[in-house]
């Protein structure tokens, strides 16, 4: 893709998950440097669209509403129209859907970049080849690749981003001060979700073992984070923690959730979004992995230790376990609490 014109505007389709949403931040930010005058327009489910709201390598975001306006053929091709009447000259496909080419293709726009995943080559003007060399990698490189393809050059360092507002961490702050937690003092989140599936997901007694040992051993508040459907897990860890916790699962908004761990000293959390967003908001972490392979989804930071135990069918990337969650009931919470202190050995920082 090469634009001279500084009135160039590019969409980028975005990854439907927050999680890969996130691992795409460093391949966004190459396209910012690489097309600095461009108009960059991401497109983007809602979920997805609040994550990019404030972003410095997007100029906009347009939200894929679906489900709501987009749904089904009509709502794909009202989409389309929304598209041909903005005339964007080029769209960068991370999505690997074959409807994110569809509706580029739909959407008349000239140039479209993209892996030929999912039957769509023949959508692409410039198909980028995906090798088995690069299916290997972490999914931070496989978007990175996508780049490559490009002839872009890459960012350095290839950094996740996300970026909080003062007035979000403010309004935040405001509010675990309503709770009981004051400005300044450290916080332990805690994220017992993964919405993957039920295989991803450690056990609700256990995040309450580590919650209790880390909250005493650092003189830390404990928040139990996660989606409406992840409000049941946590109230099980509220339930069982010695001292209170604080329950905001299905009570935060993307954005909120965002600010709730930019002010967060440490993070427990399974394999999933919350996960990936603290990475990127530069939260010390420990992550529980099971089922997913920690090579290719692993916390793109330093500030972050993995804990899983070696069995012979890990990683086998399923939803439900059907071999006694041998992979998740093999973590204890001594090692998790062991994990996070050497980590950060001297304890923790306020994270406001």
């Amino acid at each position: 893709m090469r634009f001279n014109d500084p009135q160039t505007s590019l969409l980028v389709r975005a990854t439907n998950w927050l999680g890969d949403a996130v691992m795409t931040t460093p391949a966004l930010a190459a396209v910012r440097e690489g097309f600095p005058d461009a108009r960059i327009v991401l497109l983007a489910r809602p979920l997805v669209a609040e994550l990019f709201r404030h972003h410095p390598d997007v100029d906009e975001v347009m939200v894929y509403e679906r489900p709501g306006r987009h749904d089904g053929a009509l709502g794909r091709l009202r989409l389309a129209g929304e598209l041909r009447r903005r005339r964007f000259d080029g769209a960068l496909l991370l999505q690997n859907a074959f409807d994110a080419a569809l509706i580029a293709f739909l959407g008349r726009i000239p140039e479209r970049v993209g892996y030929p995943t999912d039957g769509r080559r023949i959508l692409l003007t410039l198909p980028v080849p995906l090798t088995p060399g690069i299916l290997e990698r972490h999914e931070v490189e496989y978007y990175l690749c996508l780049i490559d393809g490009l002839g872009i050059p890459r960012p350095v360092p290839a950094s996740l981003k996300l970026t909080v507002t003062e007035e979000e961490r403010q309004a935040m702050a405001t509010r675990l001060a309503s709770l009981g937690i004051d400005r300044g003092a450290p916080i332990v989140a805690i994220n017992p979700g993964a919405t993957y599936g039920s295989a991803k997901r450690w056990y609700p007694d256990r995040f309450a073992a580590v919650a209790d040992a880390l909250s005493e051993e650092w003189g830390a508040a404990v928040v139990v984070v996660g989606s409406p459907a992840e409000a049941p897990l946590a109230g099980e860890i509220e339930a069982a923690t010695r001292k209170p916790s604080i329950n905001l699962a299905g009570k935060t908004t993307v954005r909120e959730l965002m600010a709730l761990l930019s002010l967060s000293s440490f993070l427990v959390t399974n394999d999933s979004g919350p996960m990936h967003i603290g990475a990127a908001l530069g939260v010390p972490l420990v992550a529980i992995f099971g089922p997913t392979d920690w090579r290719r989804t692993s916390p793109w930071t330093s500030l972050a230790k993995i804990v899983r135990v070696e069995i012979d069918c890990s990683p086998c990337r399923r939803r439900v376990c059907d071999r006694g969650h041998e992979c998740m009931l093999g973590v204890t919470p001594d090692m998790v609490i062991a994990a996070a202190k050497e980590l950060l050995p001297a304890g923790l920082r306020a994270g406001a």
